[in-house]
């Protein structure tokens, strides 16, 4: 009889969704980020081992900007990061476990990695530069890699996007009619 209830509350238990799996959205910038590193190695065709994939992955980093950038110091594959928690992810993927199972993990080891989220995008082709604040144009520039040395005001931010524009998203300079 015990063994039965047991075996019916363990049967329950395993249904319900729990608070481990990840939910849609969960991890975004994890999950992506991972995704894209795995498909490069196999793409690659690197050596899956602990050791090749802590190095492939510290390289990787090297070029990641924004929410990226941040979650390559959470688990400690940048120069300045405080833990190293690098083998949580070298580990797993060496045995090809899916990314969504590692970020998981990770979310155990630090919570922050999960709520990293990636900002919403700006479509250049529609949008209106002069509504935009300055911190947003400053985020396009940004994310193009750009700066605006000597920009005081905001039709300056908005001229040298203007400037770029062509180099950085042709389809949206073609579509628009104001440049």
């Amino acid at each position: 009889m015990w063994a039965t209830h047991g075996l019916a509350v363990a049967l329950a238990l395993s249904v319900l969704p729990g608070g481990r799996a990840l939910r849609p959205g969960d991890c975004e910038v994890c999950v992506s980020y991972l995704g894209r590193f795995y498909q490069d190695l196999k793409d690659r065709d690197v050596t899956f081992s602990p050791a090749s994939i802590e190095k492939e992955l510290v390289n990787f980093c090297r070029e990641a900007r924004g929410k990226e950038n941040r979650l390559c110091y959470y688990i400690g594959a940048t120069d300045d990061a405080a833990t190293k928690i690098i083998n949580e992810v070298s580990k797993p993927l060496a045995h090809h476990i899916p990314v969504e199972k590692v970020c998981e993990k990770l979310k155990k080891k630090d919570s922050q990695i999960c709520e990293l989220k990636y900002d919403k995008q700006i479509d250049l082709s529609t949008v209106d530069l002069k509504k935009l604040r300055v911190k947003e144009l400053k985020k396009i520039l940004d994310d193009w890699g750009e700066t605006c040395k000597g920009c005081a005001e905001k039709s300056d931010y908005i001229r040298k996007i203007h400037e770029l524009m062509p180099k950085y998203a042709p389809k949206a300079a073609g579509s628009r009619t104001d440049l």
